[in-house]
């Protein structure tokens, strides 16, 4: 299986909450999927209900994206993705979603065949306080605090982080700041994801072009599905500019 994260050029992925997966109201996403326009779906979120494995063995049976779990707990691992984003909540100083966690895990991600990916996971504060934040009992970084983010950024990478993901929260509806993507950007080596907020292709337009390699958008599209038509059409025109 290629990459999922790496190699060049911007990246889209489709967030899915099992609880909010319609099959039926997904169409318009299920097929851009099929077609191929956009590169991966994740599954998962902070508190789910829904069986996982179903959302993921449904997405392999009729779309050929791979599909890679963005855990909220150990509940949310299903060996049968293709991927998981190992997923350490380094902006927060809850040791249990800094490692503790993770060590429950570990022998059985190891002996699956999915991709693991370690991925620095920041919050970035946003209006009000996030499910992740409620759910882990940490708080985000101040979205005014650039420097805070760049350096906990930084730390991630050196302690062998593979990507790094800056996330306001689902339905946010403020985007992480411009300044602190192209600052982070500009600091670390390896692939930089930022999602949460993005429910308009001006703020997508605003996240690749301050330096996102990859954005998830979710939330909007659960609001709307047909907005995939032109979110993949902004992608499109990223990619044309070269940015």
């Amino acid at each position: 299986m290629h990459d999922i994260v790496q190699g060049k050029g911007k990246k889209l992925a489709v967030l899915i909450d099992p609880d909010k997966f319609d099959a039926g109201q997904y169409t318009p996403v299920l097929q851009a999927a099929q077609e191929k326009k956009f590169d991966f779906f994740l599954v998962g979120g902070s508190l789910t209900f829904a069986p996982i494995d179903r959302v993921v063995d449904f997405l392999h049976a009729h779309t050929p994206l791979p599909v890679v779990l963005f855990p909220g707990d150990l509940e949310q691992v299903y060996t049968g993705a293709d991927g998981i984003l190992f997923l350490s909540l380094i902006s927060g100083r809850n040791s249990e979603y800094l490692i503790g966690k993770h060590v429950l895990v570990a022998k059985r991600l190891r002996d699956s065949d999915m991709k693991v990916i370690p991925t620095g996971y920041i919050l970035v504060g946003g209006n009000g306080q996030t499910s992740v934040e409620y759910i882990t009992q940490t708080q985000s970084l101040p979205a005014d605090k650039t420097q805070l983010a760049v350096a906990t950024a930084v730390a991630g990478e050196l302690l062998g982080m593979k990507l790094i993901y800056l996330e306001a929260g689902s339905n946010s509806t403020m985007p992480v700041p411009k300044s602190i993507i192209s600052s982070v950007k500009n600091n670390i080596n390896v692939p930089l994801m930022v999602g949460g907020g993005i429910n308009c292709t001006e703020k997508l337009y605003n996240a690749y072009n301050s330096g996102a390699d990859i954005v998830v958008i979710g939330s909007a599209l659960e609001t709307d599905p047909r907005m995939i038509t032109e979110f993949v059409s902004a992608l499109e025109e990223v990619k044309k500019d070269g940015k």
